[in-house]
């Protein structure tokens, strides 16, 4: 898990993949928060779609390249939770502070990914890093 954590923080702009609740792809740009207790976390807001999109289907897919042209694919189940230490840990970004100002904010949730799998590859022709 130290590579998938190593990646997605030197890449902090990823691209989180829904099914919509219209049953078309949805795709978005996201950011990692960080790694707490083993689990890959991320926030969001519970007015917007992807939230809704993510409780009536939670499996997600997240990708992004580096600059080196390698990637993620990162498979996962979006569990939310109400966890007071991790949405602490989230808004010690500046950038999510900027947008919900405190941990304690309604609309602020936190999600991490239940049984996270997918690959890291590159145009080396080596073998993907698989997890």
């Amino acid at each position: 898990m130290k590579n998938v954590v190593e990646f997605l923080t030197a890449n902090p702009v990823q691209y989180l993949a829904t099914v919509g609740r219209d049953g078309k792809a949805k795709c978005r740009p996201f950011m990692f928060a960080g790694e707490k207790d083993g689990k890959l976390w991320f926030d969001t807001n519970i007015t917007k779609d992807v939230y809704k999109d993510m409780q009536e289907n939670p499996e997600i897919e997240i990708s992004v390249s580096s600059p080196d042209y390698a990637w993620i694919r990162l498979h996962g189940t979006a569990v939310f939770s109400d966890d007071m230490a991790v949405k602490e840990m989230c808004i010690a970004n500046p950038i999510v502070k900027g947008q919900y100002e405190t941990a304690e904010n309604p609309i602020f949730t936190v999600f991490y990914l239940d049984n996270p799998h997918g690959s890291i590859a590159d145009f080396s022709g080596n073998p993907p890093y698989e997890f």
